[in-house]
């Protein structure tokens, strides 16, 4: 069964087939910047490119899937391609020092508010228990293999040497200010996966970055690859000073280090297709000499909350764990992160957080039905059933560049016809599907741990609001409700006492 996927370079669909004749996959994600706990926007890229690797998988390649954690080189103004601003863990700094003033600090973050490799280790930490619990593949098996989730604060050699390879090929050079660029015009092919050239963005070019640091470039669009810097959080001894990687660099190096010189998939969110992606491939190439870096590009669109862009002010961004400590079960989060077409901007809501987990909640009944009924011979086992039938409809669906409304639809009919079939090759048929899905371990364990935790954090809140309503200290009770709220509760007083439901 064919496997097509849209790819961001050529822009078309075209049919998937690996480098290797083996069958064995190279993918590459641009993962976190760990300098706070990541948003569901995030993990919605994250979510479809693990959605990716189960199809692959479903299809019968073997996949060897490696996503970064960025803990060094991410500036504030990303969407330049220099790299402008300050370094986003210095920001996370700041914010860590005045939590502390204010007593606001998460649980377990009594770190340094100076010590950047603290500050990157604690929301690393975080990150990871979050994308298990969404059952991100990668972040499992990172358990037995960290490599898979590569630091580039770890692979500062492998960087650069990199960057020497590109100065030896006439590719990058030192500039008057000791920064080391890579020079856009030395690589014909600039511009190519995201639609720029270079005379749009040399008239484009500037903006934040100031007039004397764009002078010593050979061209504006010119990007950084290292910067000497004796002052800055996180430095290293290199050729060209004391200093830092550019964020784009470490990309290409990590992958390069991993997966080899070209690979057959990369992926992250839109933002990242300019600058990042495309700085990516102009290092990569211009180092290994090839013409591809990676073959296919995978792009997840963005992510709007109720019809909205998520705002920390209109009170609609989220975590994961935000979400989880209302009650949300990992499972319901993670398809509702999902069914939208990767392709399509997708909008959140707590509606359909709620159609997300009936839908489950049917899945897993019939799948208990199926258990029950494996145990015992079935009278018409020669008869096809409609989990097997709609698993051929599910790979179909998702081999036509991840459709996974119609495979989820598909899905949704079995679930409604009459049982037939041999009872355990319809479990296996549905325990297929749910291997890209991916809801069932997530639905039960972690679900009932999620709904204890609610309540022990309920219980406690609402011993505060009565003791608050007993000192007639009005304002600590309003102040309990707002965090009641915030955990997405709904509390009733009456006669009998408070008594309290899940909002969401």
């Amino acid at each position: 069964m064919p496997m097509r996927l849209y790819n961001t370079l050529t822009k078309s669909t075209d049919e998937f087939k690996p480098l290797s004749p083996a069958g064995e996959v190279t993918f590459y994600s641009c993962g976190p910047t760990v300098y706070d706990d990541a948003h569901i926007g995030n993990f919605r890229s994250f979510l479809n490119a693990d959605v990716l690797r189960r199809t692959l998988e479903l299809h019968g390649f073997r996949v060897k899937h490696v996503m970064n954690i960025t803990d060094v080189g991410h500036m504030t103004d990303d969407d330049v391609a220099d790299g402008g601003g300050e370094d986003k863990m210095a920001v996370a700094g700041r914010r860590i020092a005045e939590a502390k003033k204010s007593g606001k600090l998460p649980a377990g973050a009594e770190i340094d508010p100076s010590d950047p490799y603290a500050i990157a280790e604690f929301y690393a930490q975080r990150f990871l228990e979050d994308a298990r619990h969404l059952g991100l593949k990668v972040a499992i098996e990172e358990r037995a293999n960290p490599a898979l989730m590569p630091r580039p604060t770890r692979c500062v050699p492998e960087m650069i040497a990199l960057v020497e390879r590109l100065i030896a090929g006439g590719h990058a050079y030192v500039a008057k200010d000791g920064v080391v660029y890579f020079s856009v015009q030395s690589y014909p092919a600039y511009g190519r996966l995201s639609g720029n050239t270079l005379d749009n963005l040399r008239e484009g070019e500037g903006g934040r970055i100031s007039a004397e640091h764009q002078a010593v470039k050979k061209h504006p669009a010119d990007f950084m690859l290292w910067k000497p810097d004796p002052t800055h959080l996180m430095r290293w001894p290199s050729p060209w000073g004391e200093g830092y990687p550019g964020w784009h660099l470490e990309c290409s190096a990590m992958a390069k280090m991993l997966l080899g010189d070209e690979i057959d998939l990369h992926s992250g969110g839109e933002d990242n297709i300019f600058p990042h992606h495309e700085c990516e491939v102009a290092q990569s190439c211009c180092a290994s000499g090839h013409a591809t870096f990676s073959r296919f590009w995978f792009h997840t669109r963005h992510l709007q909350v109720e019809g909205e862009k998520m705002s920390k002010s209109k009170g609609n961004f989220f975590t994961a764990r935000d979400l989880f400590a209302k009650g949300v079960t990992p499972a319901a989060l993670r398809l509702e992160l999902v069914r939208t077409h990767y392709r399509t901007n997708s909008n959140f809501t707590m509606q359909g957080l709620r159609d997300c987990q009936r839908m489950i909640d049917r899945w897993s009944a019939a799948r208990g039905v199926l258990v029950e009924r494996s145990a015992s011979p079935s009278p018409n086992a020669a008869q096809t059933g409609p989990f097997q039938r709609a698993l051929v409809e599910f790979k179909d669906a998702l081999g036509d560049d991840l459709n996974l409304a119609r495979a989820i639809a598909a899905l949704n009919t079995a679930i409604g016809e009459t049982p037939a079939g041999d009872a355990k090759a319809e479990l296996a048929a549905l325990d297929a599907m749910d291997s890209v899905l991916g809801v069932f371990e997530r639905n039960a364990a972690l679900a009932s741990d999620a709904a204890d935790d609610l309540a022990a954090k309920v219980e406690a809140l609402l011993e505060r609001r009565r003791a608050a309503r007993a000192a007639k200290d009005w304002a600590e009770s309003d102040r309990v409700r707002d965090e009641l709220t915030a955990l997405g509760v709904r509390i009733k007083d009456g006669p009998q006492g408070t008594t309290w439901e899940r909002a969401v």
